[in-house]
């Protein structure tokens, strides 16, 4: 819309001053007026270059840490490249549904998007180990765990044309109930969310009934009776007003999944040199703020919880340990389907 307006105003002003020339043609005024012409046409080529805009899909709301960081990324991308690049953000799945965006962005129907990695679980192992429970339990493991097998989530991705700009952390994920759980079998039969194959299988596990529910739609699902149970942030449970349809939180910190920020590989390329490096520096720029919100959000939406009523707690031995036996069978299952290349991320893990 920029350059559209910027090219009526070129053109007006172009004629204008061609045809005060006609009227008078002096020695020369062809030669004047073509340099006139090309000076447009070079002006043209400027402003046209800065309305590039990337297209943004992102599942969570506006007022999830998640996404007031990829807010403030776009904001530096547009600053860093004195708005020669502008990405629209579209938020809570406005856009594309969250299990669509990776394929969107790889088809080229957006330029980028953001999705929890554990989604694509389904195409590659290696995409579910940030959500086998209990194999990295706190900030700093997942770090160390995102490190060693960043190489390896970039090259899958890297096949589908798609290329990850930056990954940021969920807080460890708690246990939402309805009702009070003591001990795993209190969760059997429970209708449990699921958001991914690792919490379906976790479910199985518990006893319980995975089902499929995405985040717009939780206060429904627990209000009708959908689900009894989930496991997730406490970002989600503050984002969706989890007091208003359950009142049990177990911070279990089974897993701390990640989200990844993607941009698709041809469209990265077609930029110049100069707005490449101004996106990855960004880019990194965004990760480090979003590992430092996400420890900060899980201290102050826990309080936040508790203060609207619902019963916060660690979760009694009985649970945690049956928990922990579910995450030791998770893993063995892991490292079977991921085979020599998971067990050497591991390995390689387990030794820093």
């Amino acid at each position: 819309m920029l350059a559209c307006q910027y090219l009526s105003i070129l053109l007006l002003i172009t004629w204008a001053i061609i045809l005060a020339l006609l009227k008078t043609p002096p020695e020369g005024s062809m030669r004047f007026c073509t340099t006139i012409v090309a000076g447009m046409a070079f002006a043209l080529s400027a402003v046209t270059a800065q309305a590039e805009t990337w297209q943004m899909a992102t599942p969570y709301p506006e007022s999830n840490f998640h996404t007031q960081n990829i807010l403030q990324f776009a904001k530096d991308v547009n600053a860093a490249t004195d708005g020669k690049l502008q990405i629209k953000v579209h938020a809570a799945g406005s856009l594309i549904k969250h299990q669509e965006i990776k394929n969107a962005v790889r088809s080229q129907q957006i330029q980028i998007g953001e999705f929890i990695i554990s989604n694509l679980a389904n195409e590659n192992p290696i995409f579910a180990l940030d959500s086998v429970p209990f194999v990295a339990v706190s900030f700093e493991d997942s770090r160390k765990l995102y490190q060693v097998s960043k190489p390896a989530i970039e090259e899958e991705l890297g096949r589908q044309n798609v290329k990850v700009l930056f990954s940021v952390p969920w807080p460890p994920q708690g246990l939402y109930t309805d009702r009070p759980v003591e001990k795993i079998e209190d969760l059997h039969g429970l209708k449990f969310r699921a958001y991914s194959p690792q919490t379906e299988r976790l479910a199985q596990l518990a006893g319980a009934v995975p089902t499929q529910v995405e985040v717009p739609d939780l206060a429904q699902a627990f209000t009708t009776g959908r689900v009894n149970a989930m496991l997730t942030s406490t970002s989600t449970g503050v984002n969706t007003k989890a007091w208003d349809y359950l009142k049990y939180f177990y911070d279990v910190a089974a897993f701390l999944p990640k989200n990844i920020v993607v941009v698709n590989q041809r469209v990265f390329d077609a930029l110049d040199p100069a707005t490449q490096k101004a996106v990855l520096e960004s880019a990194a720029t965004a990760e480090k703020r979003g590992w430092d919100m996400a420890a900060t959000d899980h201290v102050d939406q826990r309080k936040v919880l508790q203060e609207h009523g619902i019963t916060v707690g660690n979760g009694s031995e009985a649970l945690n340990a049956s928990l922990q036996e579910i995450g030791k069978a998770m893993g063995s299952e892991w490292s079977k389907e991921a085979g020599e290349r998971g067990e050497t991320i591991l390995k390689a893990y387990r030794a820093q």
